[in-house]
């Protein structure tokens, strides 16, 4: 019989002080890593995600890599995520720990890296999600778990053989129902001149009924090590601007403020898909940028605490319509599950 504790993390939810990393049980657990090479510019992205649905799990896969332009995805019939420590996996197609990523999707898009000297998300009482972490019942939830370290190994993409030893690394992890919503937008950004800073960040728009509201959530790593979190209920408001090809983010907590400019033009942009897991197959839905541009500004009161800039962050527009709406301003198919950038 689930214990209470099964029972409430079953609803997403995490009690203050909980592990949001192992499985909750609900529709969707997905989970991301990113690989930034700054000094060669490649930028690999690695997903699955773990779907619930009558007939059993099953799961999605994904790798995406620039500057190739390279995408693949795939439906598995299968799928594990674990629910005692983080880590899912897809049959020999994919599987993903703390400190290893593999994925073979093929003989031509196929990784292979070990995550050393990880820089996680440091231990206090509510993750990337501030304390909508303990709300049962949220649609999405979000976590940067990971934020830097380094990697050793190796990826086939394409007729490439990229090494990837040195190359900084990512992870995040996202759960929750089977609706997503409406609207939602996301980046990450490494490859700064100080190695050791992070940004990234996640929002959404969900509208349930004549509701509608909107909520952007910002995690910063510093180049000192010190992580700083914005967004959330009432204490520290993020107001956001986002379009396909623009993200503009500005809030502040009691003491500290951020301010957020990227942007990145549509035809340098991948589509890629979601879950629809009752039916057990990817449908189009989010706008990828591989190479955007970011550009950071973190103030202490009045005083500027860091400022940097990315060329290599991975930015994210999400929403069922704008992916088709896309796809058909490229003259492909709207039911296409990916597509590849124009521009490389």
């Amino acid at each position: 019989m689930p214990s209470l504790l099964d029972r409430f993390r079953a609803t997403g939810a995490d009690l203050p002080w909980g592990d949001p990393l192992p499985a909750h049980g609900v529709a969707t657990e997905g989970y991301f890593w990113k690989f930034t090479q700054p000094e060669t510019g490649r930028i690999l992205s690695a997903a699955i995600g773990v779907n619930q649905s009558p007939e059993g799990p099953w799961s999605t896969v994904i790798i995406a890599a620039h500057p190739s332009g390279f995408i693949r995805s795939a439906v598995h019939p299968d799928g594990f995520a674990d629910p005692q420590k983080f880590g899912a996996s897809a049959g020999a197609l994919f599987t993903g720990e703390a400190d290893r990523v593999v994925a073979d999707l093929g003989p031509d898009a196929r990784l292979d890296v070990r995550i050393v000297d990880p820089l996680p998300w440091p231990k206090r009482a509510f993750g990337g999600t501030s304390f909508f972490q303990s709300i049962p019942g949220l649609g999405h939830r979000w976590h940067p778990w990971l934020l830097g370290g380094r990697v050793v190994g190796t990826a086939t993409i394409g007729n490439e053989q990229w090494n990837l030893d040195g190359a900084q690394v990512y992870g995040e992890k996202r759960w929750g129902s089977a609706h997503f919503p409406e609207r939602w937008w996301s980046g990450s950004a490494q490859g700064f001149a100080e190695p050791g800073a992070c940004v990234t960040f996640a929002g959404a728009k969900v509208i349930s009924g004549r509701l509608s509201v909107e909520t952007t959530l910002v995690s910063v790593r510093l180049p000192d090590g010190t992580v700083l979190r914005f967004g959330g209920p009432s204490t520290s408001h993020i107001r956001a601007t986002v379009t396909p090809e623009k993200w503009s983010l500005h809030g502040r907590n009691p003491r500290s403020g951020i301010e957020i400019e990227a942007a990145s033009p549509l035809d340098t942009a991948f589509v890629v898909p979601v879950p629809v897991p009752e039916e057990r197959r990817n449908a189009p839905a989010a706008i990828l940028h591989p190479l955007g541009r970011l550009n950071v500004t973190v103030r202490r009161r009045a005083d500027i605490a860091w400022q940097g800039e990315s060329t290599l962050a991975t930015l994210e527009y999400g929403g069922f319509a704008d992916a088709r709406a896309e796809l058909q301003r490229r003259g492909l198919d709207p039911e296409s599950e990916t597509a590849p950038p124009q521009a490389n």
